[in-house]
């Protein structure tokens, strides 16, 4: 097989293909499964804050259901299923002890203490950095989007202060301007970006006329949007770039790779495949490699990005010249359209 090392936040890992956070990437079996198939690194389940705020509201609901009883049977205890905070940084712990590849925590908060205490609290694990899940959902029409940035900016900023193992920020695609703003993450010195975050949307079933829950796996071919903003962004900040959403295959990764991405992440091709799909992943990257006369990811990283590409007519393909062109060509691309 070829050499598939890269260097991620100054971490050297075995090759690209790491296993995103998700509840698969909380069992520990899991993970040593996707060990033994060859992943370069691991993203622990993220840890939410409205998680642990949910769990400590049901904890007290259950310690309180018996305030009323008579006290002479207040000896019959709350069946207490509870897993707080301190439940789950022992099992990163745990796997972070139990794998040989690196392992990296996912935190998700709401205020800036909580940020803050949150990374601290699982660095003392041992893991061996910090990927700050920027989940947030618009709900408040009268915080402008310039503050949401600057409050998202100065998180990341006091948590490169906090801490000091590396951190990554992963990334919805929902900003006016997704550039700039990662160009603002990559002077507030964060050492990656997780081009993007796919997230769970609201649904309804129209028989019973109530919002239903979905698991949205993200599909093959979901990795476009990623590609354009990988290539664009490649050359133009030192933060390493790690591509995710969509990715299935090693060809998938290949492009990735072309358009500058450091590292890929997948998850919904792990759910939908086994973990088996990480090692056909490698080989089918090796195998392409072996075609081209590869011998390192380096060798090809970033040759198809926006900075490497003839400025006076293939860079367009970022741009929404392409989508014109495309346009104008489409009989030739989809057939004649026939008349009617």
């Amino acid at each position: 097989m070829k050499n598939l090392e890269t260097t991620f936040m100054g971490i050297k890992l075995d090759n690209p293909v790491i296993l995103g956070a998700s509840n698969m990437s909380s069992h520990l079996d899991q993970l040593k499964k996707a060990e033994q198939q060859g992943v370069g690194a691991i993203v622990y389940k993220t840890l939410f804050e409205e998680q642990i705020q949910l769990e400590n509201l049901q904890l007290d609901e259950r310690l309180s259901q018996y305030e009323h009883i008579h006290a002479e049977i207040t000896s019959t205890h709350p069946d207490v299923d509870f897993s707080d905070i301190d439940y789950h940084l022992a099992r990163l712990r745990k796997a972070k002890e139990s794998l040989s590849v690196p392992v990296f925590a996912s935190i998700n908060a709401v205020h800036k203490d909580s940020w803050l205490d949150y990374a601290k609290m699982v660095e003392q694990t041992g893991v061996d950095g910090i990927e700050v899940n920027l989940y947030q959902t618009p709900i408040d029409f009268n915080i402008s989007s310039e503050n949401v940035e600057n409050n998202q900016i100065n998180i990341v900023e006091e948590i490169k202060k906090a801490v000091s193992i590396p951190v990554s920020v992963k990334l919805s695609s929902d900003y006016t301007n997704i550039l700039h703003f990662i160009k603002r993450l990559d002077e507030a010195k964060a050492d990656s970006v997780v081009l993007f975050n796919a997230f769970f949307q609201p649904d309804i079933d129209v028989q019973k006329e109530k919002h239903k829950k979905v698991f949205n796996l993200t599909q093959k071919g979901d990795y476009k949007k990623t590609l354009r903003y990988t290539g664009m962004l490649y050359g133009n900040i030192q933060a390493d770039i790690c591509s995710s959403r969509g990715v299935f295959t090693g060809e998938d990764v290949v492009k990735l790779i072309l358009s500058g991405a450091t590292a890929v992440q997948v998850v919904s091709s792990v759910y939908k495949h086994g973990v088996e799909r990480i090692k056909t992943i490698k080989t089918e990257i090796s195998k392409w490699m072996q075609e081209k006369g590869y011998n390192s990811l380096d060798e090809f990283r970033g040759k198809l990005a926006n900075c490497n590409l003839d400025k006076n007519e293939h860079s367009l393909v970022y741009k929404r010249a392409q989508y014109v062109d495309l346009m104008l060509t489409s009989d030739t691309i989809f057939g004649k359209i026939p008349e009617y």
